[in-house]
């Protein structure tokens, strides 16, 4: 980022980055935008999970409320559903990119999109970290979290451990499948500890891929706590997990980057997507 380049955070929000490897930036998006996103994700969804766009999987039960909403993998990849174009449009919002053009120091590059659901008495997702599976060298990469509905610890928001984007990435434990819906766990190291991060819909949290996080089930009766989430690394990545494919700039260029070849930070493949 030269000097002259237009800053959108401000010093203290940078500070705050870069102390706790988080920042939540709030009113990120207006209500329309947010209803936008919201309506359409859930029209698509409208009769269940759609294949080759949801996590279909044998570990979902009927009973489980996740087997009707799995979350949604790549949207921005499937221009024939109205969720494509919409999912590209915001994972390539150029308000997203002047941010992560502050937190990188650098121009950011687009990898993945996501739709989380989580329904009522959906299960959570165990703490872990980012780059364990985008395998992102030098440096790592980050999330761009928008909170589509209030996000807090009734409904399963999400949870962070501040100031663990200074920890290398752990190799991660069996998680609870009775909690979670994923299958790693990341322990919070000695002296550190989680703590919920409260966000109101249009809220958009980022995050540095090393930072551990995660959610818990949610409780509510009643409350969805559905999120889009992005993920991008800086212009500067010599190597990612090849999962990641295309990746673009935010002018919707394809950009290529070489494939990381090794077989993760714990001597096995890592799952190329969570």
């Amino acid at each position: 980022m030269t000097a002259t380049t237009k800053r959108t955070l401000s010093d203290e929000q940078i500070a705050d980055f870069e102390r706790d490897g988080f920042l939540a930036v709030r009113n990120f998006l207006a209500k329309e935008e947010v209803d936008e996103i919201r309506n359409c994700f859930m029209a698509v969804n409208a009769e269940g999970p759609v294949p080759g766009l949801s996590e279909i999987g044998a570990h979902y039960r009927p009973e489980d409320p996740l087997s009707f909403y799995p979350r949604m993998m790549h949207p921005h990849r499937h221009p024939e559903l109205p969720v494509g174009p919409l999912a590209m449009k915001y994972m390539l919002y150029a308000k997203v990119g002047e941010t992560l053009n502050d937190l990188f120091g650098e121009e950011a590059v687009a990898v993945q999109s996501m739709f989380y659901f989580k329904p009522p008495g959906a299960r959570g997702q165990e703490l872990h970290q980012d780059n364990y599976y985008l395998r992102v060298k030098p440096g790592t990469c980050m999330a761009a979290w928008l909170a589509v509905d209030d996000a807090d610890e009734e409904n399963g928001g999400m949870m962070v451990v501040p100031g663990s984007h200074d920890q290398d990435i752990s190799c991660p434990e069996k998680a609870d499948p009775t909690v979670s819906f994923t299958s790693d766990y990341v322990q919070v190291p000695e002296g550190r500890e989680k703590t919920p991060c409260n966000l109101k819909a249009g809220d958009m949290l980022f995050f540095n891929g090393s930072v551990i996080h995660g959610s818990t089930p949610n409780l509510s009766p009643d409350r969805f706590r559905r999120a889009f989430i992005c993920h991008y690394v800086p212009i500067s990545t010599a190597e990612m997990s090849h999962h990641y494919k295309p990746k673009f700039d935010f002018a919707g260029r394809d950009i290529d980057m070489p494939d990381n070849p090794d077989g993760g930070p714990c001597g096995v493949m890592d799952v190329g997507v969570h």
